[in-house]
């Protein structure tokens, strides 16, 4: 009798643990959390206040002809980034003189040639000749996300017609530069 006694109140003490081990606790679920990041890319802004290039005078005032060593310091961009695979890309118009009209006159031209370059976005800079047929290398890609400073620079300035032609007087050669940083499809 002892024997069931102790098997009786053996089963009384594990009834307890056995209803406790039944029991599910709480209920828990999973609630996902979830958001995108669009692909962006931001030109940032040209440092140092004075955004463009002054070349000053452009002519041997002896001469009349193009200053052999035309040249302008470069321009550095910063706060540029892409937060994906990039494109960056240089475009420039030749300079041309603002308040000459027609063509000029024989041993004469209004506009100056030059390269335009930016660097430092991709391991070869981008690079623009205005008076080149085409522009292969005026885009350049990069595979992943980036943020850094962009040089842009000219270079290389030729008269329109030859190094034999003089410029036409004018107050203002304008031409422009145009960097692009894009999302590479």
């Amino acid at each position: 009798m002892r024997t069931l006694a102790a098997i009786l109140i053996s089963v009384a003490l594990l009834a307890p643990v056995a209803a406790r081990a039944a029991d599910p606790g709480p209920a828990k679920g999973d609630v996902p959390v979830s958001g995108a990041v669009a692909t962006l890319c931001v030109g940032g802004s040209v440092t140092g206040g004075d955004s463009s290039f002054n070349l000053g005078l452009l002519i041997d005032t002896a001469t009349g002809f193009m200053l052999p060593n035309l040249a302008a310091p470069p321009k550095t961009v910063t706060g540029s980034f892409c937060n994906t695979r990039s494109t960056i890309a240089v475009s420039a118009t030749p300079m041309i003189a603002q308040s000459s009209s027609g063509t000029p006159p024989a041993g004469f031209t209004n506009a100056l040639d030059y390269t335009a370059t930016a660097s430092g976005w991709t391991p070869t800079a981008a690079s623009y000749v205005t008076d080149a047929p085409s522009n292969p290398a005026a885009a350049q890609s990069r595979t992943s996300a980036y943020s850094g400073p962009i040089t842009v620079a000219v270079s290389n300035f030729a008269p329109v017609g030859g190094a034999a032609l003089r410029l036409v007087a004018d107050a203002a050669y304008q031409g422009t530069v145009t960097v692009t940083l894009s999302v590479a499809s």
